[in-house]
């Protein structure tokens, strides 16, 4: 005998977690319910079945909005297009939104003139982007009894970048690195 393949519960509890935002027409169990109507216009304090007829006779939904109130606030809409209208108000946001990335430049003490001009080069158009910069020297072996050298050339990286940014966090000796934070300047 064959066993028919059931649903699992799990896809039905997720469903209803992601509607529980409002709850609408039946799912309003309240004794009464305040009323607004589509305009804005108070319609006055009645029964969540008097509410829904109001609704159904204008083709709209009743949308449970304050939960919390005392009593609870019910507005008759068009459900659909409301939550369309969120929906691109938050694509419209997350559009507009910029996310800051950190990006990193590495050097080690006994750098050239030469490539340390380039470093800073990178880092700047970093800066121009709108990103931070992590500026990080690398010591190894002998090199750690020397971090003062380490120290002269980040100042030299903070000062060469200073029209484009500014330094968030000085230079600082964690282990064999030794990293220091720029910032961009707040464009005016």
């Amino acid at each position: 005998m064959r066993v028919p393949l059931r649903r699992p519960l799990f896809l039905l509890e997720v469903f209803h977690i992601s509607k529980l935002d409002h709850q609408l027409n039946e799912e309003i169990r309240d004794k009464e319910i305040r009323v607004i109507g589509p305009t804005g216009d108070q319609l006055g304090i009645m029964a969540p079945r008097d509410a829904l007829a109001k609704a159904f006779d204008q083709g709209l939904d009743l949308v449970k909005i304050a939960p919390n109130a005392t009593p609870p606030v019910c507005r008759i809409m068009d459900y659909g297009k409301y939550r369309f209208e969120q929906t691109k108000k938050e694509k419209e946001a997350k559009k507009n939104q910029h996310v800051t990335e950190i990006k990193e430049v590495r050097m080690s003490p006994g750098i050239d003139t030469n490539d340390f001009n380039v470093k800073v080069k990178s880092a700047m158009k970093f800066l121009k982007d709108g990103n931070r910069v992590k500026v990080t020297i690398r010591f190894r072996g002998r090199e750690m009894a020397h971090t003062e050298i380490g120290k002269t050339l980040l100042a030299q990286f903070g000062e060469m970048c200073g029209e484009v940014a500014n330094i968030e966090r000085p230079a600082k000796l964690d282990g064999r690195h030794m990293s220091m934070f720029l910032g961009p300047k707040a464009s005016k």
